[in-house]
């Protein structure tokens, strides 16, 4: 036994020595095989704050999100961008009170070994106030007038206070709590979801605070007045329009229109409507706009404008007109040249209103072929077409091209030119 110490002691250093050159080794494998890589780590990771005190709140913008660069082994990184939550960050308020404070940020990897090399942002300065809570009641600004005849009764609210929370600074600043509503013009009960407007004495909104409820429905009955009626307009016609015409519309407005009486009775026996004024629309053949007043018992008077304004639209019936044999004419031959066309006749398809078409002649279209810049030779050409009425189309001719042939008369010599077949218009 002693000679083992002793030999132990005499070869201390030779054993410390391999033991140290052993992990050396081990550590050149496992590197090598596994070598540590520093990265930005792929996405921001969400900035959690713990220990807040719940009587205090955080004034500003706190980062949401915090980049890293770390220092990990490939197999190491394998897991930090496979796992879920494998590193968190955080910001620790425990024991901090109000004021202005500058806290660092900790990494807490989940995963290792993992080396910190750089945080952004490193530090956090934000500020701590103390929480206030305060209850406020809520005015309900109604707008504008319902309309004539009508009235409108006492609001109905889904609450009537509202409880804000936050910074004490913050809400020292509340001078009411506020919802608009419009009725404008109303014939109905208004009932609607409006937002809780939180303001300060100048009017102007004050933000950062927690309102609860933040919206807040609203009712406020809508109702007519004795000897008011609503009732629709009727528009009164008589006689035709013209022959080729149609009506495509009769428009009113307003389309109901507010009566009124001393005498409510006489209201409430009026059927739903009201006639105007009888419209003659006897040889019409546009679009009508006017004023018509309107038929009303005695005793009863419209509230407001005492006519309506009624629009006729009017239209021509579209139709269409075939022309047979239509002679075709050519224009542009240079002296000298003799033309010769086949077909010499073509038919033709119209379209158009009714009572344009009625008063076509065939003087009024004209099928042309164009030999302007062409020598001699056999073309095939498009014809042309002129229609003196506007709005009148042509659909259609048949035969879609016409064949022309041209020769030089005896006093002139021309060399033939190659058949040549115009392109459609």
């Amino acid at each position: 036994m002693i000679n083992t110490l002793r030999w132990l002691l005499r070869n201390l250093s030779a054993l410390a020595l391999a033991l140290v050159l052993a992990i050396a080794v081990w550590i050149s494998a496992v590197t090598g095989a596994d070598p540590d890589e520093v990265r930005i780590y792929p996405q921001p990771i969400p900035l959690e704050i713990v220990g807040q005190d719940p009587g205090l709140v955080i004034i500003g913008q706190v980062p949401a999100n915090i980049n890293l660069t770390l220092r990990a082994p490939r197999s190491v990184w394998d897991k930090l961008t496979t796992t879920d939550n494998p590193i968190r960050v955080v910001i620790d308020l425990a024991g901090l009170s109000a004021g202005e404070h500058t806290i660092e940020v900790q990494v807490q990897p989940r995963v290792g070994p993992v080396q910190v090399i750089s945080i952004s942002p490193q530090t956090v300065t934000l500020e701590l106030q103390t929480l206030a809570t305060k209850t406020f009641p809520i005015n309900l600004a109604i707008r504008g007038e319902v309309a004539v005849g009508f009235q409108a009764d006492a609001a109905e609210m889904s609450a009537t206070e509202v409880t804000l929370s936050g910074p004490a600074p913050l809400i020292a600043q509340v001078k009411r709590v506020q919802a608009d509503l419009s009725i404008s013009g109303l014939r109905q009960d208004a009932q609607t979801t409006l937002p809780v407007h939180v303001l300060d004495a100048s009017g102007a909104p004050i933000e950062g605070l927690t309102v609860s409820p933040e919206n807040l429905q609203v009712r406020v009955p809508i109702t007519q007045q004795g000897g008011y009626r609503d009732i629709a307009v009727k528009v009164l016609v008589h006689g035709l329009v013209s022959s080729g015409y149609r009506l495509t519309n009769i428009s009113v407005f307003p389309p109901i229109i507010t009566v009124y009486s001393k005498e409510p009775q006489l209201v409430e026996d009026l059927p739903g409507f009201v006639e105007t004024e009888a419209l003659n629309l006897d040889s019409a053949s546009d679009d009508i706009e006017t004023h018509l007043s309107l038929h009303l018992p005695e005793g009863v008077s419209v509230v407001g404008d005492q006519t309506v304004q009624v629009r006729v639209g009017i239209a021509a019936i579209e139709g269409s007109l075939s022309l047979s044999n239509m002679k075709v004419e050519v224009i542009g031959l240079a002296e000298g040249l003799k033309a010769t066309i086949s077909p010499e006749t073509v038919d033709v398809i119209l379209t158009g209103p009714l009572p344009l078409l009625d008063k076509l002649s065939t003087g009024d279209v004209k099928i042309i072929v164009d030999l302007t810049g062409l020598n001699v030779g056999i073309h095939q050409l498009t014809p042309q077409r002129q229609i003196i009425i506007n709005d009148v189309q042509m659909q259609s001719i048949n035969p879609a091209t016409i064949e022309v042939t041209i020769t030089a008369t005896s006093r002139f010599n021309r060399t033939p030119t190659p058949t040549v077949t115009a392109q459609p218009n």
